[in-house]
Order: C-alpha cells, then sequence, then structure tokens
C-alpha cells in the first residue's frame, strides 16, 4: 500500500564549503530531534555520503504541505537557513519523491 497522495516525501541535499564539513554536520543533527517532534513529520533522517565527506542527504516526509510549511517556520528552522550561506557551496536541493511502491 503506498502513501497517502498528500504525504509530502523528500531528499535535501547539503553540500558543504571546504572546511565547514563538521559545522554543517552539527547545525543539521540539531534539526533532527526538534523536527521529529513536530506532529505533522513523518520522517527525518539525517545521512552523510560515504565516498564524498561533507555532503550530506536528509530524508524528510510530511503528512502535507501545511506540516512542511509549519517545519519550515520554526525558529530552529529559520536559525539554520539564516546561517546555510556560509556552511553550503551550492544552494540546498529538496528533491520530492512520490512512493510507488511499499
Amino acid at each position: 500500500m503506498s502513501a497517502p497522495s498528500n504525504t509530502l516525501v523528500s531528499i535535501a541535499v547539503l553540500k558543504a564549503k571546504a572546511g565547514k564539513q563538521q559545522a554543517l554536520k552539527a547545525a543539521l543533527l540539531a534539526l533532527v530531534e526538534p523536527t521529529r517532534a513536530e506532529p505533522g513529520n513523518l520522517d527525518y533522517v539525517l545521512f552523510e555520503l560515504r565516498d564524498e565527506r561533507g555532503t550530506f542527504y536528509m530524508r524528510e516526509a510530511f503528512q502535507d504541505q501545511a506540516a512542511l510549511d509549519a517545519h519550515f517556520a520554526t525558529a530552529y528552522f529559520q536559525h539554520f537557513a539564516a546561517g546555510a550561506d556560509d556552511l553550503l557551496a551550492e544552494p540546498l536541493q529538496l528533491i520530492f519523491l512520490e512512493q510507488v511502491s511499499s
């Protein structure tokens, strides 16, 4: 059975600037627990690319667009976003996925 059609599943791709890998990792890890506590959050897991340290993938799932919008509006996400330019080598890439299998 696939996820309900209004569920938003995405992968965020975040590439650290040279010398900023640990700072980016710490900033992303700081988002995990409060995001998981959000009422509309279904999944929020951080990964680092094995062969390219400093490239992170955040697997995310929210109940609907309103839950994702609420996440973006939180103080902790806004704090991350405000400092992101200093940490990221390129703009955050958000890839939305559609579930096709169970």
